[in-house]
């Protein structure tokens, strides 16, 4: 059968399956099984174990619970609110600096967590009733954190840029590296939104915190020696990663053990009961994760072996003499995968067939990781799946779910404009890992 047909059918049947509502992991190795068998015989049955532990047979992997881990100790401390309340003092004074701080916290919040979801719900929980009550719209009190809760999977240590790295062959840190400058650049125009929004849009919301009464300076030092300890700890494990001091798996373990101990000595958690909690809720995160990797490693191994992701790579080569228009079908094609799937299940699905794709056309791996999960963040705030939505709704359920969204609709396009820059300078995500590890000879 020709190999085209074959991936028409394995799209549809795959479609049809995760659309059922079965787990990600489970869908994606029954349709791997099911193809395999129908098209090359049950002896492909003797392959399966092998393949799918030859998934999860990696070192790297134990960075993705460690990462986890130490994101979970810090959303179940009160740290997240220390974040907060130390940015809120320290921008009162600029219009729209509340926004402001939810963006900065959840950047912060984001570089120490690695998780979106984590993000989202941790600073959410503090920031939306804060600029509730201060007059700021629902639209933009549910809208930033949404939005700002996305970063959690471009800024390093970021699980979904691991997972990439691990399903594409490529350097982790060489990714993390890609991912910092573009993080902190997308943070940036998302509060230069909320600038605009406080002086032309929403002026009532600049008028209360010219009302505000100014915290004192007492109350702007009090709370940075709970802050710079985990400030700290960020720093520690991006040195030792792009130093070269330590493997992405060393320098995970050392960042939850350090992470740990700060919520012991800082916030007094240390209760077996507290400490098991978070490990049991970090278990399940991590269980869930290298079963999706397992299984897309299966899945992969099944598009090779039926030639389908070689001829989609090359019929995708040349539909089109020009390489920028293969690159905006990618894009369009991303943007509608995540509006239906989350951001680990697209990569471990897609990144077997896009990788070679791009390569073939000389794109840079590493600036099209950071494309890719620019892409990844927008669907985290687009419907039907947009989980961060939810988690907003979950926090605010006075507040309708299409004012969510019209919040995040600001935020969508600056993301949208923010891969338009990177296009235009690519530089922006290569200048840093060039400078410190050298030039890319591919990947």
């Amino acid at each position: 059968m020709d190999p085209l047909i074959i991936a028409i059918i394995v799209a549809v049947f795959t479609l049809i399956v995760l659309f059922s509502g079965i787990p990600i992991a489970f869908g994606l190795s029954f349709v791997s099984i099911t193809l395999l068998v129908a098209f090359e015989g049950f002896q492909m049955l003797d392959v399966f174990a092998e393949t799918f532990y030859a998934g999860l047979n990696s070192f790297v992997l134990l960075s993705i619970p460690m990462f986890i881990l130490m994101g979970m100790a810090v959303a179940n401390s009160p740290a997240g609110k220390d974040l907060y309340t130390g940015l809120d003092r320290w921008l009162w004074r600029v219009p729209g600096g509340l926004v402001i701080s939810n963006i900065g916290a959840c950047s912060i919040f984001a570089a120490l967590s690695g998780s979106s979801p984590a993000t989202c719900a941790a600073i959410g929980t503090m920031g939306i009733p804060e600029m509730r009550k201060r007059g700021y719209s629902d639209q933009i009190a549910t809208g930033t954190i949404a939005a700002g809760g996305t970063l959690g999977v471009l800024i390093p240590p970021s699980i979904v840029l691991i997972v990439y790295g691990i399903a594409t062959g490529t350097s982790i840190g060489r990714l993390f590296l890609s991912g910092l400058i573009p993080g902190f650049m997308l943070a940036g125009m998302f509060a230069i939104w909320a600038l605009i929004h406080s002086y032309f849009i929403d002026k009532d919301s600049a008028k209360a915190l010219k009302n505000r009464t100014p915290p004192t300076f007492k109350e702007k030092i009090e709370v940075l020696p709970r802050i710079l300890p985990f400030l700290a700890i960020i720093a520690g494990v991006l040195y030792v990663l792009y130093g070269g001091v330590a493997t992405p798996s060393e320098a995970s373990g050392v960042g939850a053990f350090l992470v740990f101990v700060l919520i012991a000595v800082v916030y007094k958690i240390y209760q077996p009961k507290k400490i098991w909690n978070i490990v049991k809720v970090s278990m399940k995160e991590s269980v869930m994760i290298m079963f999706i990797i397992a299984a897309s490693y299966l899945f992969a191994f099944t598009l090779s072996q039926l030639y389908v992701t070689q001829s989609l790579a090359q019929s995708m080569v040349e539909m089109s003499s020009n390489k920028w228009v293969v690159f905006i079908l990618i894009n369009i094609f991303l943007l509608i995968a995540g509006f239906f799937l989350p951001p680990v299940a697209v990569i471990v699905m897609t990144s077997a067939i896009l990788l070679p794709v791009i390569t073939q056309l000389g794109f840079d791996p590493y600036w099209f990781a950071i494309v890719f999960t620019i892409n990844m963040e927008i669907g985290l705030i687009t419907p039907p799946v947009g989980l961060n939505l939810y988690i907003i709704k979950g926090i605010t359920p006075d507040v309708s779910l299409s004012e969510i969204l019209k919040g995040s609709i600001p935020f969508m396009i600056i993301m949208a404009l923010a891969i338009f820059i990177l296009c235009v300078f690519p530089e922006i995500v290569t200048w840093l890992p060039d400078k410190i590890m050298g030039k890319s000879l591919g990947f």
